[in-house]
């Protein structure tokens, strides 16, 4: 990867509908050379797709999200892999970190109800011969996220810290 990918990859992140022609424009280069620059990035893997970031609350309609924490017992020859490629294929599954601590994976799942997280969790999850445990924290409120604040125009008020 070269520095014109990675400041493409930049204003991409920012903004994933800014055109080629505007990004040339941006950094002074030919609209030819940044569209052939991002046709590369997407045959190579780099850029995998282009995401939305919706705020779920301003939306009519219930959804709820967890993070489940799992703890797994890796197979021999084939580590943490083969374990998250099978989590994975679970359409309720949105995304899936290995991690270091206290737990292995780290799952985040999409439902239409609480009830509906929570039989993924015991049927689905839990049921796997590999899954040794699991800790489900169910996400509340979103302040922030894809790096965007989305909470609106309201201000977050703290409590003050007295020393």
């Amino acid at each position: 990867m070269n520095k014109l990918h990675t400041e493409i990859l930049k204003i991409l992140s920012d903004d994933a509908r800014t055109t080629a022609e505007q990004i040339a424009v941006m950094l002074g280069k030919e609209r030819g050379v940044v569209a052939a620059s991002i046709l590369e990035m997407e045959r190579s893997g780099i850029i995998v797709k282009y995401n939305l970031l919706v705020n779920d609350d301003k939306l009519d309609g219930e959804k709820v999200q967890a993070w489940i924490e799992v703890k797994v017992t890796p197979q021999k020859s084939l580590g943490f892999d083969s374990i998250a490629e099978e989590i994975y294929q679970f359409p309720e599954v949105k995304d899936l970190y290995l991690m270091s601590g206290g737990y292995d994976l780290a799952v985040l799942v999409e439902g239409k109800s609480l009830k509906e997280v929570a039989m993924f969790v015991s049927e689905k999850l839990s049921a796997m011969n590999t899954v040794t445990g699991t800790a489900t924290h169910f996400i509340l409120k979103k302040y922030k996220a894809g790096g965007v604040n989305i909470v609106g125009g309201e201000t977050l008020k703290r409590i003050p810290v007295h020393e």
